[in-house]
């Protein structure tokens, strides 16, 4: 059969999309965009920290803040 005769031959497709499957493909497309999204925050956090010049340790260091205990 040549590539014509099979074109020819072949019938139209009749389909129907059910709501729950369009719901799956929205809660795949949502997920997908979710984990971008913190995939890039935590690099971008990252990119900006090497520029910046900063260790973790001094950043953490930063974030902790310590409080001296006076004893008695």
């Amino acid at each position: 059969m040549s590539m014509e005769q099979l074109f020819l031959l072949t019938m139209p497709g009749v389909a129907y999309i059910d709501p729950s499957a369009v719901t799956y493909v929205i809660q795949a497309v949502a997920g997908v965009v979710i984990a971008l999204g913190a995939a890039l925050t935590i690099f971008r956090h990252k990119i900006f920290a090497f520029f910046k010049g900063k260790k973790k340790t001094e950043e953490a260091e930063e974030a902790i803040e310590f409080k001296k205990v006076e004893e008695e």
